[in-house]
């Protein structure tokens, strides 16, 4: 069972993605902007942070940055409703090891389990990208190709 924490700056969002992740998370804690997300990260140290974008006073970028400079190893995934690659690239550059889009949450179960047991030390987050081709199956990061 993974703990995980969900930050994002709207409570149903936090409620719809615990619903989600309920079936393998034995602890879910909940943060309203990036400044709670750093402080229950620093304390808790969950398995997993689910990290929304746009969020006030702090953002999940400033909010992912400072979690990775601190905590080398955390694993965050970026849960946006944003389909840009510029911020998927961005959010890349600062450590996040997938993006997926609010309208795919059904994808974070198998990107959760499926890299769960492995150290972000022996995978970098360019392992995951998103592949070009149009469709909501391809709406979320997958492993690049050798």
């Amino acid at each position: 069972m993974k703990r995980i924490l969900i930050a994002d700056d709207s409570e149903r969002m936090r409620r719809i993605i615990r619903q989600v992740v309920s079936g393998f998370a034995s602890e879910v804690y909940e943060a309203r902007d990036g400044r709670e997300a750093v402080a229950l990260y620093t304390f808790e140290r969950p398995d997993w942070v689910l990290m929304d974008l746009r969020m006030k006073p702090v953002d999940g970028l400033l909010a992912t940055a400072e979690i990775k400079a601190r905590f080398p190893d955390a694993r965050i995934i970026i849960v946006s409703q944003h389909d840009d690659p510029a911020l998927q690239a961005e959010a890349t550059r600062l450590g996040a090891c997938a993006y997926v889009l609010k309208e795919n949450l059904h994808e974070l179960p198998k990107i959760i389990t499926g890299i769960g047991t492995e150290t972000l030390s022996s995978r970098s987050p360019l392992d995951y990208q998103r592949p070009s081709s149009a469709g909501p199956e391809n709406n979320l990061p997958r492993k690049a190709s050798p």
